[in-house]
């Protein structure tokens, strides 16, 4: 007895030479996201004539992944004769939602320059930035119209070194050379 599944068939994918190429180009790249590669498979294997259940037992993935590449790359097709979109853009994720930046690159150079300043420079009568020091002359430059200093902490502290502060080796000390008791 033949297997036949269950449910309403899944849209037909039809692919062009050139989209084809451009799937198999993605699978056997060494250096594609490997998310990149499950979905071109995932693709290749619809256009194939598999229906989502295959594909998800074939692959190993939930059943709900390839039923929302199979309509994702449905809904991203071009009308007509536009120019179609590469298979990489296609097959990657939308734009995430989220808050945009309030403050940008040029505003957090101007941070840092502020901090690396002396602070008599800039008639404070201190011998050493504070952050709530630094937030108030931010302030008064006009570099941001407001900001906390705990805000401007965060910005000073991501701007350190990216190294551990301490040695990772158990003794990273030079060793002594010369026969006298240890000092």
């Amino acid at each position: 007895m033949l297997f036949t599944p269950r449910g309403p068939r899944p849209p037909r994918i039809r692919l062009s030479d050139q989209e084809r190429q451009a799937l198999e180009t993605l699978v056997q790249r060494h250096t594609t996201a490997h998310q990149l590669v499950v979905r071109a498979r995932i693709i290749l294997a619809a256009a194939a004539g598999l229906n989502n259940a295959q594909i998800a037992r074939d692959l190993r993935l939930s059943l709900d992944t390839p039923r929302l590449w199979r309509q994702r790359w449905l809904d991203t097709a071009p009308a007509g004769e536009a120019e179609p979109l590469a298979a990489a853009t296609r097959l990657s994720d939308l734009p995430r939602s989220g808050a945009p930046a309030q403050f940008t690159a040029e505003q957090f150079c101007q941070l840092i320059a502020l901090a690396c300043e002396v602070p008599a420079d800039s008639d404070r009568p201190v011998s050493h930035w504070s952050r709530r020091e630094i937030t108030a002359e931010a302030v008064k430059r006009g570099i941001f119209a407001q900001i906390s200093d705990r805000h401007v902490g965060r910005f000073l502290k991501r701007g350190g070194p990216e190294t551990a502060p301490d040695p990772l080796l158990a003794d990273a000390r030079p060793q002594r050379t010369g026969g006298g008791a240890p000092g």
